[in-house]
């Protein structure tokens, strides 16, 4: 697409050189990119008083759109924005110093190479992990008692409980991989259904471990868990933590849930778990291919992902698009620290959540 069209789609262009008093404690103008009517409400509200000026660009941060930032010291990104090597050698050309992450993620930013640009990247360590967690055990709850079946079915006349059997939660083990700060508030709420609780995790977490949780190695877990749930970040270490070997290990007939990173799934290898009946049901927030999909409406179109599509044709597979944050206190929060990592920024201060280098 030709970066010329892509101005219809954002506020007007300041004019060259007012993003120059961005660091001296003045005026902040902000290239905001992937934005929808939610994203501008509440940046709005959370830089009221606040002596920030937005520019929302619809499109998502790519190496086609980089170039619409370049009269910006700042610009705010989110999940599925391209901050690659390519896309920071853009963005080096123009004025961009500062990227303002609207999420805890980063996995999507090449972050050694932004070092070597002298480009600050900033987050939102947290923000709701209620929202998150609780999205998980609704996915549970949703793919146990299919009530998205039985809404269906209502709605039409229907109201035969063939096939909608489900099973207690009191009594199911649940292992829950990572144990942050949402994957503890995870194991609080499973706690509350009286489920034995197993993790797996470089650290063990006092909250859990008052909880009665079982720390083992991961494949104990993989082996005795009826539910699986994700909340650990996507690293190198990782990536396609659930995989064909992974899935062999699974108890039979497992539930797998993942709200945390679409690569931590090796969907192909998830889509041969459901063939086999290995995998037994699987809900995800998340996809790791979702940049071309997630947040945009595709009702009108075909989709290309030919996995997607046949990851979707299970009637044990429940998948949603990538709105386990989407509460109002978790959007809230996001502004707000937003907000702040951009103040910090243009008064000079040392950034409290700039992500570091490791």
């Amino acid at each position: 697409m030709d970066v010329k069209r892509l101005v219809k789609f954002m506020s007007p262009f300041p004019s060259q050189g007012r993003g120059d008093n961005i660091g001296k404690g003045k005026s902040v103008e902000v290239a905001v990119f992937g934005t929808k009517s939610y994203d501008r409400h509440f940046l709005d509200s959370a830089a009221e008083g606040a002596d920030i000026q937005w520019h929302f660009i619809e499109p998502r941060l790519t190496q086609t759109t980089a170039p619409l930032a370049s009269p910006f010291e700042a610009i705010c990104c989110f999940v599925n924005d391209e901050i690659s090597s390519d896309v920071l050698d853009k963005l080096a050309k123009g004025k961009t110093k500062l990227i303002a992450m609207r999420c805890a993620g980063y996995n999507n930013v090449d972050l050694p190479r932004a070092h070597e640009l002298g480009i600050q990247v900033a987050r939102v360590p947290a923000y709701s992990p209620y929202a998150v967690a609780e999205h998980a055990v609704g996915l549970i709850l949703t793919l146990n008692r299919k009530y998205h079946k039985a809404y269906n079915r209502v709605r039409e006349g229907d109201f035969s409980l063939n096939g909608l059997v489900g099973f207690d939660l009191h009594g199911k083990t649940v292992g829950v991989i990572g144990t942050g700060k949402i994957g503890q508030i995870f194991a609080r709420i499973m706690h509350g259904f009286g489920c034995e609780l197993l993790a797996y995790d470089v650290q063990q977490a006092e909250d859990c471990l008052k909880l009665g949780v079982n720390y083992k190695a991961l494949d104990e877990i993989l082996a005795q868990s009826d539910i699986i749930s994700l909340h650990c970040p996507l690293l190198p270490v990782t990536k396609h933590l659930i995989d064909d070997e992974a899935i062999g290990k699974l108890k039979a007939g497992a539930m797998v849930i993942n709200t945390s990173r679409g690569g931590l799934i090796d969907t192909v290898a998830a889509i041969g778990g459901l063939k086999s009946g290995q995998i037994g049901s699987l809900g995800i927030d998340v996809y790791e291919e979702e940049a071309e999909l997630f947040f945009e409406d595709k009702s009108e179109t075909v989709i290309q992902d030919d996995v997607f599509a046949r990851l979707v044709t299970f009637p044990n597979v429940l998948v949603t698009g990538h709105q386990g944050f989407f509460t109002q206190n978790a959007l809230e929060a996001i502004a707000q620290v937003t907000v702040q990592n951009l103040k910090e920024f243009a008064t000079g201060k040392t950034l409290t959540n700039e992500v570091a280098v490791s």
